[in-house]
């Protein structure tokens, strides 16, 4: 066998799976495969958490002191059906101030503030620095998507930057990652 029938052998091989994997792709469109671990093109595709953290109201550094992350108790549902606090006025009134999606009530790792975080409001009246994140699971069927949990690491972060939050006035679920 010569060289050169070899080289051709390989190069038609190389073009043979690069056209298959390209043809792959293109079926694929914008919606990749249903993985289990993290994929990139979704998470790129999600608003800034700088985006989200931002509201229209000016917000004074101190106005924040503690940050809690929580499951919503609802596997399949956005912020505007999640299950009111007691003594809230009605399903109207938000229990957190961001809610992060796990794919079902909008994108996975999509991060929503409410209307209690764009009015600078604490979600307990009179009371309370504390900003509350609410994820989309309920702990026991359904825990947080690894995009989820990215994205809530994210928002942490940035708003312990942002408003000054010491890392041990940051609270989590007991069974978080």
């Amino acid at each position: 066998m010569s060289v050169r029938s070899r080289e051709v052998k390989i190069l038609a091989a190389f073009l043979t799976s690069l056209t298959a994997g390209l043809i792959i792709l293109m079926a694929l469109g914008n919606d990749p495969p249903p993985a289990g671990a993290f994929c990139l093109s979704g998470y790129y595709g999600l608003d800034s958490v700088e985006k989200a953290i931002f509201s229209r109201l000016a917000q004074p550094l101190d106005r924040w002191d503690r940050i809690v992350v929580y499951y919503g108790g609802t596997e399949d549902h956005g912020a505007e059906q999640l299950p009111p606090v007691a003594g809230m006025a009605g399903p109207e009134e938000s229990t957190c101030h961001f809610v992060v999606d796990n794919g079902f009530g909008g994108p996975d790792g999509q991060i929503q503030p409410t209307k209690k975080w764009l009015r600078q409001c604490s979600i307990v009246p009179g009371g309370g620095q504390t900003i509350h994140i609410c994820v989309i699971a309920n702990g026991v069927r359904t825990h947080p998507t690894d995009v989820q949990i990215k994205r809530v690491e994210a928002l942490v972060a940035t708003l312990c930057r942002e408003f000054k939050i010491e890392p041990e006035a940051v609270r989590y679920p007991n069974d978080w990652h």
